[in-house]
């Protein structure tokens, strides 16, 4: 699960105040205690504190009796959901990409990795960075999904069919960061210590996808998710191509794939609770379009930059990498996919939602086209990934 939001404010958080806005770095003090200056020192002394939330956190929003029906589904999942997982001896490891540390050539390898990669623009590293610090924060996620009612594990090695795919689809996506990371560093291209900064800052700052411990919410989200994150390595994947760069390709596609193959199960479970409860299930998704689709690293942070999320966001809509377009397709795909239109039976408020969610594209994609007419402003700022270098947003 991993990746950007587009730079349009339709779809970006809440702006703070600016006075608020200041609170959100300075408090977050994970200073090393290595070669200390005096204002460092000072911020060792106060303790880390997180970004301060922007709206008021909604918990535990779905009735207790909704609980029994994900109860009810531990058999279904088992058959159709835990399917979706391979044996981890028939899966890809990071290393089957990357040179051998054990072989004689594995210097060459390096080397020809290294010039490989400087054929590829500043641009472009920005958003495969920027995608490898989201999918590390992995443990952010599976924290996430171990909120919602019905479906957590209640013990860490719960042996219900919900329980086992969290872990196991946490282990499978564990490998993207691993990967991306790895190359990255073998690249020389990137200022690491800084990436392995923003990494620790957003695994302490969590994320607040507003999805309320209710598994209707949170199913919904990763269906999202898992196709806008098979989007974004698809594209850095056709990206690294053009740029000749094909190892870094087939990582990149490799990745996606994995992504496509979690989008199928999430999807399918959201199906499912169409099928079960068409009118719950349909205001669940009206209530998180409404809300808007937060991407997962919404609180990127890298001890320098307050905007970094929005301006890496800049980047990946610039390249086309993760658009507004594709926040609109996603949602098509999705209201195709579970035929939202052909629901029937639906009560009052369910019709309202029905009618919200199938015409909520369609207002997207006008708005993208207002703003892409609107005359832009190009800027650059540094990113602290690339050595400070100034990037275009």
């Amino acid at each position: 699960m991993a990746l950007s939001l587009n730079s349009m404010t339709y779809f970006s958080s809440p702006k703070l105040p600016s006075k608020t806005l200041s609170l959100r770095s300075p408090a977050a003090y994970m200073a090393s205690t290595l070669h200390t200056t005096s204002k460092e020192a000072e911020n060792l002394k106060k303790p880390y504190c997180p970004p301060r939330e922007v709206h008021i956190q909604v918990t535990h929003s779905m009735p207790t009796q909704k609980v029994e029906i994900f109860k009810s589904l531990e058999g279904w999942a088992e058959q159709n959901i835990l399917v979706y997982l391979k044996p981890v001896e028939k899966c890809w490891q990071p290393q089957d990409f990357l040179p051998d540390p054990e072989s004689e050539g594995f210097y060459e390898q390096v080397k020809e990795l290294r010039e490989k990669s400087k054929e590829i623009p500043d641009d472009y590293f920005v958003v495969l960075v920027g995608d490898m610090i989201t999918e590390e924060a992995l443990p952010t996620y599976q924290t996430m999904l171990n909120t919602l009612d019905g479906v957590r594990d209640e013990t860490g090695a719960s042996l219900t069919s919900w329980a086992r795919w969290t872990r196991a689809w946490t282990a499978e996506e564990n490998r993207h960061g691993d990967l991306l990371n790895k190359y990255l560093y073998l690249s020389g291209r990137v200022d690491m210590k800084q990436i392995e900064r923003t990494i620790q800052y957003l695994i302490g700052s969590g994320m607040d996808p507003k999805t309320e411990n209710n598994p209707y919410l949170g199913f919904i989200y990763t269906s999202f998710q898992e196709r806008a994150t098979f989007i974004s390595h698809g594209n850095t994947a056709r990206l690294a191509k053009e740029h000749g760069d094909m190892k870094l390709a087939q990582i990149c596609g490799t990745i996606a794939s994995d992504e496509r193959r979690h989008e199928t199960a999430y999807t399918k479970i959201v199906e499912k609770l169409f099928e079960i409860d068409p009118d719950g299930t349909v205001m669940a998704l009206a209530d998180m379009m409404r809300k808007k689709i937060s991407m997962p690293a919404h609180l990127m942070y890298d001890g320098q930059d307050d905007t970094l999320f929005e301006h890496f966001s800049s980047v990946a809509q610039r390249l086309g990498v993760y658009t507004a377009k594709d926040y609109a397709d996603i949602l098509e795909f999705l209201v195709g996919r579970w035929d939202i239109e052909k629901l029937t039976g639906l009560s009052g408020e369910g019709h309202k939602a029905q009618d919200f969610v199938c015409s909520l594209s369609s207002r997207i994609r006008r708005l993208e086209e207002r703003v892409q007419g609107r005359a832009k402003q190009v800027s650059t700022v540094p990113f602290s990934w690339l050595f400070s270098r100034e990037i275009k947003v």
